[in-house]
């Protein structure tokens, strides 16, 4: 339960690259719990040194990416000793960061995809898995910096790319299938969406096209598949969520290849959260809405964290 005197602030925007997307996400959940009769402000954040209103008896972190998913944010928070939702300071860094999460992944036996972390200290060099594969940088979100390549040709110029964002480079092998994604509220796996980018993957163009250069994406939930495989997809978005030893809430992304098999790629610590997005859909499909689902978790994580 959530007090009627508590005030919540809802933290939004944040310094990094997703701040336009985290400001809409923000004023959606400020929304909804004004709209369930919470005490709920909202606070723009634009630095580590962001002031709460007093009294704040919540902090609900809607900050996507860099500072709001990487422990940064969690940590400032903890040593002010305010209350936050979601995922705390260590589970939050690890999941951000997509070479620890790995680790913990295959540690735990969680399916996903072969890879490698390539170093990158000295200048950009090609990894030892063959085309075609996956470059990624370790600590961006919305797929910032991912690319695939198909062809030899384009491997350098990807990894160029990548290094701009750290020395640690993380390198995949491609999983050709379908984009699936699971939402995680309080240890349950929700119904799984289907994610079909109307054109090539779903980067963070066609993620957001309202911030122009992409042509969207269409959006299945509950997925089109059948049972066991239903079954085969949740349990390792589950298993993955675990692994990382998350708090509350995720949303985990999934590709599921041609034979019907699972391979987690990562797991989201602060998803999208408009009336649109998709952990939303994957609650709503489990009989949770909007509104409901922003009360749900901040229900849990003031149980946790008072």
């Amino acid at each position: 339960m959530i007090p009627d005197n508590l005030l919540i602030a809802v933290l939004m925007g944040g310094p990094g690259s997703e701040r336009e997307v985290s400001l809409a996400s923000g004023t959606a959940v400020l929304k909804a719990l004004q709209a369930a009769g919470c005490r709920a402000v909202g606070v723009d954040v634009k630095s580590p040194d962001f002031e709460l209103p007093e009294g704040t008896g919540l902090a609900y972190i809607v900050i996507h990416g860099t500072f709001g998913e990487d422990g940064q944010l969690q940590q400032i928070l903890e040593d002010r000793g305010v209350p936050y939702t979601g995922a705390g300071v260590e589970s939050s860094r690890i999941a951000f960061d997509k070479n620890l999460a790995k680790a913990k992944f295959l540690a735990a036996g969680v399916p996903t995809p072969v890879s490698e972390i390539v170093d990158v200290s000295d200048g950009p060099r090609l990894p030892s898995i063959p085309v075609p594969f996956v470059v990624k940088p370790p600590r961006e979100g919305s797929s910032v910096g991912v690319t695939i390549v198909k062809e030899a040709a384009q491997a350098l110029s990807a990894m160029e790319a990548a290094a701009k964002f750290g020395n640690d480079v993380l390198v995949e092998s491609f999983v050709e299938g379908k984009e699936l994604t699971v939402g995680v509220l309080d240890d349950v796996a929700m119904p799984i969406v289907h994610i079909a980018p109307r054109d090539g993957f779903y980067d963070m163009a066609n993620k957001y096209p309202w911030l122009g250069g992409g042509k969207g994406s269409d959006y299945y939930c509950p997925a089109d598949l059948d049972e066991a495989t239903t079954r085969r997809v949740q349990e390792a978005a589950l298993a993955g969520h675990r692994s990382l030893g998350l708090e509350i809430y995720s949303r985990v992304d999934v590709l599921l290849d041609a034979d019907g098999n699972p391979f987690v790629l990562e797991a989201n610590t602060i998803p999208g959260m408009t009336e649109t997005s998709l952990l939303p859909k994957s609650a709503a499909a489990h009989g949770i809405d909007f509104t409901a689902l922003c009360l749900k978790i901040a229900a849990l994580s003031l149980e946790l964290r008072t």
